[in-house]
């Protein structure tokens, strides 16, 4: 088998993965309480335990881990198009929108980039609207750099001078020469922003600052369960923080992979 189906058949069998992670958290309620069955340590019934209101933790830890899924991939996504716009504008139209972005990149990487994620979202409401905006807004620049540096070395090819000699329009090399050159490592950028997305989610969220406490979010799963890691309920914080922790595995994995399946030289392979 080559190096090339094994890929594939990788990133379909993690995207299966993260897709049925996904349907089933959305699908399913969030677990109602029972307190015949509270504070159950890992068995057959319940794989993840309960919790001290009887929950199952095994569906908390889901129904969580589908909603840093839809909060990671919108946050990333959005992003992404930022990231793709300005970085393709800024090289393409140099001048004074090129060094604008410039220093807007070096103001929003030098400064802290959870402190800047929080004042952000506190600064939007708080709440899921506000986290969401909070990394949108804080995870562009990195891309757009790559984005921005990419089309200076394109804008310099022969064939953007001739179609230049041609006479076609500036919007027009971008739209059928620029733009199609840069959805590689638009994909790849969005893949690899991915993982960053829900682990600022559920960090802001652990620490008070993202999702509300109704919400069966991991980050605050994780916040309940510190409160009673000294009592023995180990499991409130191993499992949902494990499956968290492969959850961005698989997805930086599936990056890697895509960026491999990309890259001319090995793609052949």
């Amino acid at each position: 088998m080559s190096r090339r189906v094994m890929t594939i058949a990788l990133i379909a069998a993690i995207v299966i993965i993260i897709a049925g992670v996904y349907i089933a958290g959305a699908a399913m309620n969030d677990a109602s309480a029972d307190f015949s069955q509270k504070s159950l340590s890992p068995s057959w019934e319940h794989p993840f335990g309960t919790d001290l209101l009887g929950r199952d933790m095994l569906t908390r830890t889901i129904k969580g881990l589908s909603l840093s899924l839809f909060v990671g991939l919108t946050a990333s996504g959005v992003s992404a198009i930022i990231a793709l716009i300005i970085g393709v504008c800024a090289a393409f139209g140099r001048g004074v929108i090129d060094h604008f972005v410039n220093w807007l990149i070096d103001l929003t990487m030098g400064i802290p980039h959870t402190l800047l994620v929080i004042l952000i979202s506190i600064a939007a409401g708080r709440g899921w609207r506000g986290l969401l905006i909070g990394i949108i807004f804080t995870h562009w620049t990195g891309l757009a750099r790559i984005i921005r540096g990419e089309v200076l070395q394109i804008r310099s090819n022969h064939y953007i001078a001739a179609a230049r000699k041609f006479g076609r329009s500036g919007w027009w090399i971008m739209s059928r020469h620029i733009v199609p050159h840069m959805l590689p490592q638009f994909f790849i950028g969005l893949i690899l922003m991915f993982p960053h997305a829900i682990m600022h989610e559920s960090g802001l969220t652990f620490l008070g600052f993202g999702m509300p406490p109704e919400q069966p979010a991991i980050g605050i799963i994780l916040s309940e369960a510190m409160r009673y890691l000294s009592s023995g309920m180990w499991w409130l914080a191993i499992f949902p923080g494990l499956a968290l922790v492969i959850m961005v595995v698989l997805i930086d994995k599936l990056g890697e992979c895509v960026k491999l399946l990309l890259d001319p030289v090995s793609a052949q392979e």
